[in-house]
């Protein structure tokens, strides 16, 4: 049984892709956001004179996400951090999706990243004797965000 018609996601279930292949479930995902310019034209109409302002479309900016992950063996995902912090871009730019998952684990909203590569990984902070899982945060770059 899926959403039904009024029903909301809840925020609790999402994965990460990379090519296609499945990763990483994420302990949280954050800002994940893409802006574009505002270019603002403005003249007079021919017959009349008044002047009219229009907003149009401008350039696409870069977009950054924040993932959260725990600390795990997940080679395909720290193979990509590890291509990306050394500079191998020809293999470090790839498509990563984000994925939604309903309650029942059925995808229903993906964020596609196009030519997306790691740019900052942190470490949680450990101390002796406390007893709470290892994250690591990594700030996602990508050129282009495709929703569907």
């Amino acid at each position: 049984m899926s959403l039904q018609p009024g029903d909301s996601l809840t925020s609790h279930n999402f994965a990460l892709q990379i090519d296609g292949v499945m990763v990483e479930y994420l302990a949280e995902v954050s800002g994940l956001s893409i802006e574009q310019d505002v270019i603002t034209y403005q003249q007079n109409t021919g017959t009349s004179g008044i002047n009219t302002v229009r907003n149009l479309p401008g350039v696409k900016k870069n977009g950054t996400c924040t993932v959260v992950r725990g600390m795990t063996m997940s080679a395909a995902f720290t193979e990509w951090i590890n291509q990306s912090i050394n500079g191998q871009m020809g293999t470090a730019r790839k498509n990563a999706t984000i994925i939604f998952m309903d309650f029942v684990n059925s995808p229903t909203k993906r964020y596609h990243l196009r030519n997306a590569w790691c740019s900052k990984i942190d470490a949680s902070a450990v101390k002796a004797g406390e007893a709470s899982a290892l994250t690591e945060t990594v700030t996602i770059t990508f050129e282009e965000l495709v929703i569907e």
